[in-house]
């Protein structure tokens, strides 16, 4: 499975009171980084699935923060499906720095669910290709 990357930049909003990224706002950008993997591997935007009344929502976080990122750094989120299983997607996430330095790791689980049921349903067959 490829390793998909998305860039992120660190704004002033982004920061604690100490000028690091605010510990929350890592999941953040894990977050959009799933959502564009999603987007740009399926062909599908989050609008789209929300209209079948298919959503992924996150059912467990392990975040391991290693390093703090501070204001205006230029950073990639590296994602990855690390499990798929018939109604979840297991992603391993890793945010580096210019210097390919991982600062914060991340393995998310997410399942596939009906959402005007709010019961778990099968991930389109067609969701991903075979290789993803």
């Amino acid at each position: 499975m490829g390793i998909f990357e998305w860039p992120v930049r660190v704004y002033y909003e982004d920061t604690d009171a100490g000028g690091v990224v605010y510990h929350a706002n890592y999941l953040k950008f894990f977050e959009r980084a799933r959502t564009e993997y999603i987007r740009e591997k399926s062909g599908v935007s989050q609008q789209s699935l929300l209209e079948q009344s298919i959503g992924f929502v996150v059912r467990s976080v392990m975040i391991d923060y290693l390093k703090g990122a501070v204001l205006d750094d230029k950073l990639t989120v590296k994602t990855h499906i690390c499990e798929r299983k018939k109604v979840s997607l297991t992603f391993c996430q890793e945010l580096v720095n210019d210097e390919n330095q991982v600062l914060c790791k991340a393995i998310v689980k997410v399942a596939c669910i009906n959402n005007k049921k709010m019961k778990p349903i099968s991930i389109p067959k067609d969701f991903f290709s075979e290789s993803e």
